[in-house]
């Protein structure tokens, strides 16, 4: 069954890696290049999985998170941190924004997948 995920990423190089990769794991995308973008399509499709960036324009991915854990289906939303910032302060901040899974670029492909599948309570290919 394809699982619908939002992957909220305002660098055009990452955006078709991901796209790429969550395509061919079967899944439905859709991408967000600013955090306002983010939270119209999160309260518009109901993604199963949040892929976010920390750095985004407008909004930032912090505060995406927070709102999308207010909303009244935020619970059952899985969000996926993606950053190039990993210390261990941004990584705390993201879980305290509500992250359910922290994952610092450069990532490895095999990694991003089995974080995904993960989160989405499915097995890896």
């Amino acid at each position: 069954m394809a699982r619908r995920i939002l992957i909220a990423e305002d660098e055009p190089s990452i955006v078709v890696s991901l796209e790429f990769l969550l395509r061919g794991a079967g899944h439905e995308v859709r991408v967000a290049r600013d955090g306002e973008e983010a939270l119209r399509l999160v309260a518009s499709e109901a993604p199963d999985l949040v892929v976010l960036d920390v750095m985004l324009p407008a909004v930032s991915g912090f505060e995406v998170c927070r709102r999308i854990r207010e909303g009244a289906a935020g619970k059952a939303i899985r969000v996926l941190m993606l950053t190039a910032r990993g210390r261990g302060p941004e990584m705390e901040k993201g879980m305290a924004a509500g992250a359910d899974a922290y994952m610092t670029k450069p990532f490895a492909t095999r990694d991003l997948v089995r974080a995904v599948a993960d989160l989405l309570g499915e097995e890896t290919r």
